[in-house]
């Protein structure tokens, strides 16, 4: 099994980072690791991920999860779960209002082993989008209230 995860204390309610976390189609806008994302957040809705990281590449995935306010899971990869990959988006609400968000990805299926190598690390560019969820986040926040 092959993991990455970053995680950010955001300066705003769950509410208002899920509204930012499910707007995907505003992805390239404050996160430098996404050129873009085709489709719209739904249970069982499939989303393509068009990612800096392989660009000319897309990662079609499915939503295979949503709890608004605390979590979203993503699944993609190859047909009889030879390699899967699994990305979980959560949000941990906090007692002074700001949220804890945390994403991770994790692979697994037999071929793992073999494909698992020609996968970077993604952990820098989890941290970027942890970072420009925090900003956006923060900033739509700080409308709100000001």
């Amino acid at each position: 099994m092959k993991t990455f995860e970053a995680g950010i204390r955001i300066g705003a309610s769950a509410e208002q980072v899920w509204q930012v976390l499910v707007d995907v189609g505003s992805y390239r806008d404050w996160s430098s690791g996404v050129d873009r994302v085709d489709g719209t957040v739904g249970l069982g809705e499939r989303l393509v991920v068009h990612a800096t990281v392989a660009r000319g590449r897309a990662f079609p995935v499915t939503v295979t999860e949503i709890r608004p306010g605390e979590a979203m899971r993503w699944q993609g990869g190859l047909p009889l779960g030879l390699f899967v990959g699994e990305r979980t988006f959560r949000l941990d609400p906090q007692a002074d209002g700001s949220t804890e968000f945390t994403m991770r990805e994790e692979y697994s299926g037999p071929l793992t082993g073999l494909l698992g190598r020609t996968i970077p690390d993604l952990n820098p560019s989890f941290r970027a989008f942890a970072a420009g969820l925090k900003a956006r986040a923060e900033q739509r926040a700080a409308q709100l209230s000001g």
